[in-house]
């Protein structure tokens, strides 16, 4: 198939987002057809990193590869 009709974006994962919260922002809210909001951040002591809980659900963090990692604890 000709990447000519490959929409722009649609191979885009996670890890691919750049590593702040307003790319991650953008990404969910084109994963999901809507808008995500941050609910709150808190810290995980299993990680020792910063976790973003988001209005769909999950958690959010920026791993060791600086890069958007689902948290699921």
């Amino acid at each position: 198939m000709s990447r000519a009709f490959v929409k722009e974006g649609e191979y885009d994962q996670l890890k691919d987002v750049a590593p702040n919260m307003a790319s991650l922002m953008i990404y969910l809210k084109r994963e999901n057809g809507a808008p995500v909001r941050e609910l709150y951040t808190r810290f995980s002591d299993k990680y020792q990193k910063d976790v973003h809980e988001m209005s769909d659900g999950l958690g959010y963090m920026i791993n060791d590869d600086h890069q958007w990692q689902v948290v699921l604890d």
